[in-house]
């Protein structure tokens, strides 16, 4: 009973604080800030992702299909409108003639949330630009590089599962048990992007190992988020009625802003972590 005390006082003491640090940060406003950077870079992302997918065997419209349960239906339906008006007039030469100024443009969501882990963690850029920015277009890489995953297991899944199950000569039932693992795997999988966020973006060396509560934390409530903002904007919001045509772009901002809220406050409780060990030790 005393220990039950003692993880219920502990768990109070950290959430004060870590309710302190969310406003000493400002992490309202450096989530507006990080949202604005989202929504100037998602299309040039988006633009480059599917460009290099009509080079694979997948539908570019799959892309879609992996975020359709978590964006807002009228955010997703002006992305993808958008995103073939761009892409019918480019051609085929965006890959081969703007690459560069379409990833310079995707990483600046990336150099935002550097900037404001560093802003968490409260340390200063150090790093040369060249570093800095760098590793900006390395994780936006690495998040094309996951989207293609979570693309190839969602189209191919099952066909893969075949193909490995009938080689390890494994009966059908483990067939059942990969097609439940199949869509298990997202979770799973934005679970280590955050992890790698968390543990590559700041300027700081931390341990793999105490990045893990803030990227738990960021999985499930990215996901609880999504999802519930969803849900109320297709089922109760109306914000054509308020903002007209561009409700579904004010929708797009709002979602954008509630995930760079969840990535911060997750990098504030690995700071607070980090911090505490520091203090203990």
């Amino acid at each position: 009973m005393a220990d039950q005390t003692d993880k219920k006082s502990a768990l109070r003491i950290f959430i004060k604080h870590l309710l302190r640090r969310v406003k000493s940060s400002d992490v309202p406003g450096v989530a507006a800030q990080m949202a604005y950077f989202f929504l100037l870079a998602l299309f040039p992302l988006l633009i480059f992702t599917v460009t290099l997918l009509g080079y694979l065997p997948i539908d570019p419209t799959e892309v879609f299909n992996i975020i359709k349960d978590f964006a807002p239906s009228d955010s997703l339906s002006l992305v993808q409108d958008t995103l073939q008006e761009v892409t019918s007039n480019q051609n085929g030469g965006l890959l081969s003639v703007g690459i560069l100024g379409t990833i310079w443009s995707a990483s600046n969501a990336m150099n935002a949330v550097i900037k404001g882990l560093n802003y968490a963690y409260d340390v200063k850029e150090t790093r040369p630009f060249y570093k800095a920015r760098g590793m900006s277009i390395l994780l936006t890489f690495a998040f094309i590089f996951v989207i293609a995953v979570m693309l190839i297991l969602q189209v191919f899944g099952q066909q893969i599962g075949e193909l490995a199950f009938e080689f390890l000569g494994m009966g059908d039932e483990f067939l059942a048990l990969w097609t439940w693992i199949r869509f298990l795997l997202p979770p799973v999988v934005l679970f280590l992007v955050f992890a790698g966020l968390y543990y590559l973006a700041p300027n700081l060396k931390v341990k793999y190992i105490t990045v893990m509560p803030g990227a738990i934390f960021a999985t499930i409530g990215w996901i609880i988020t999504s999802l519930g903002f969803s849900f109320y904007v297709n089922n109760f919001g109306n914000y054509s009625a308020t903002y007209g045509s561009i409700g579904g772009v004010i929708i797009l901002m709002i979602w954008l802003y509630l995930s760079a809220m969840i990535i911060l406050v997750g990098g504030e409780i690995n700071a607070l972590r980090n911090d505490q060990k520091r203090g203990a030790a």
